[in-house]
């Protein structure tokens, strides 16, 4: 196995505010870490139970720890390997970094929130091992962050879960409000609503949650996909709840792009006619355009048209063209002058053409592993372990890397506010759905 350690790539100037120390849950290939190391922050640890994706972490920025004191201990520098356990994070004890990480990250695992309408019990359903949210509560009352961190889909705000939806926010404004042995999630619930209703836990014992529903085609990632964060701040730290960024690219500046001719210009390609005369354009907002398939595929080197036969073509690692592809109802292929449809985890099979396009070359083909790893902004020379299966699933699992750092910029800002500026990191709003 061909090891890629990373450059340090954080964005985090010399001479700024101290940086964001942060515990990553759930780690998978890396998105949501990656791009809140980007952001400055510095991972005391990271936790992951897929061994394919531990692998493609240890290739990357990644190495195992094998003794949690002294990485709770160590001073993490810009250019440190990011301490890693390959396990479950049921199995952790996290009691060593107590009051000693800013951050506690997590894109919690997607459990079946689809199961609306099934009148079974939430918890129940899913089975205990397959819902992770009282392990971030657990985690979060053993560490004390300043902050939490959680992603998810957007499903888990359906009406159908609004009960588990409202009990896992107050689950993390009340952390240390543990839940007993044998006690069900509803019973728990009841205790955490009535503690905030008193209104008498102090502040240093309870967080202040904000959420709000993002899409990374709004931040610079070239594909639709509107995703959950959940963020906390301690209540003693006074900054009064968490303000989500402001996006930087826009649709109706892409619209304003393809039907002005920009967009056509800049690709040194024809404009299409038939495509354009489908959009209706809007007032300028001042933002940049969303980027698309071809952006992406194009920029900032343009990865060459693959060959449709299982072998590397040139170019970064992971840049296989698939053959078997084949278009039919209900699997429309991306566009390449639109963002991607959301990135799904798998290959075949995967419903909707998630991962197939229609390329230059007028091929219907399935998009190789780099070029999703581009349109979830990964970087070319970021590595992934395992045959095509297995890499498509740890891309279809993780957070844009460009999104991520938007969202570690905008904690970063509220948290150190002498930090350096970042034109991505704007904030506005009060982040609540």
């Amino acid at each position: 196995m061909v090891v890629n350690k990373r450059s340090n790539g954080s964005e985090h100037a010399e001479g700024d505010a101290e940086p964001l120390t942060s515990i990553e849950l759930f780690t998978g290939a890396g998105g949501l870490a990656e791009g809140l190391h980007r952001a400055g922050y510095r991972h005391r640890l990271a936790v992951e139970f897929y061994q394919r994706a531990c692998e493609s972490l240890r290739n990357n920025r990644a190495k195992d720890c094998p003794d949690l004191v002294a990485a709770a201990r160590a001073i993490p520098t810009a250019d440190a390997e990011w301490p890693l356990i390959e396990g479950k994070v049921q199995d952790v004890d996290f009691a060593p970094f107590e009051g000693k990480v800013d951050v506690l990250a997590g894109g919690v695992p997607c459990q079946p929130w689809s199961i609306a309408g099934k009148r079974q019990d939430i918890e129940e359903k899913i089975g205990g091992e397959r819902n992770l949210w009282p392990e971030m509560f657990r985690v979060t009352h053993q560490v004390r962050p300043k902050v939490v961190i959680a992603e998810n889909v957007v499903g888990l705000t359906r009406p159908s879960f609004k009960d588990y939806y409202d009990y896992i926010l107050d689950g993390l404004r009340l952390p240390h409000e543990v839940r007993k042995p044998d006690e069900d999630w509803r019973r728990h619930h009841e205790r955490l609503k009535k503690r905030l209703d008193n209104g008498d836990v102090p502040d240093d014992e309870r967080y202040v949650v904000r959420a709000a529903i993002l899409n990374a085609a709004d931040f610079g990632v070239p594909q639709i996909r509107r995703r959950l964060f959940i963020v906390a701040y301690q209540a003693n730290l006074g900054i009064g709840g968490w303000k989500s960024p402001t996006p930087s690219h826009s649709k109706a500046s892409l619209v304003n792009d393809l039907i002005e001719g920009g967009y056509w210009a800049r690709h040194g390609i024809a404009p299409r006619d038939e495509f354009t005369a489908t959009l209706t354009p809007t007032l300028p907002n001042g933002m940049r355009p969303w980027r698309t398939v071809r952006d992406a595929l194009r920029f900032p080197d343009e990865l060459v048209e693959p060959e449709l036969n299982r072998k590397p073509s040139p170019g970064p690692e992971h840049h296989v063209g698939w053959p078997g592809a084949r278009p039919y109802r209900g699997h429309q292929p991306s566009d390449l002058d639109w963002p991607s449809k959301t990135i799904k985890a798998g290959v075949h099979g995967v419903a909707g053409g998630e991962l197939t396009v229609d390329d230059s070359l007028g091929r219907y083909r399935y998009l190789t592993v780099r070029e999703v790893a581009r349109l979830m902004t990964f970087p070319d020379d970021w590595t992934f372990d395992g045959t095509r299966g297995p890499q498509m699933r740890q891309l279809g699992n993780a957070v844009p890397v460009d999104l991520a750092k938007a969202i570690g910029d905008s904690v970063r800002i509220q948290l150190r506010p002498g930090s350096a500026p970042d034109d991505s990191a704007q904030v506005s709003g009060d982040g609540e759905l």
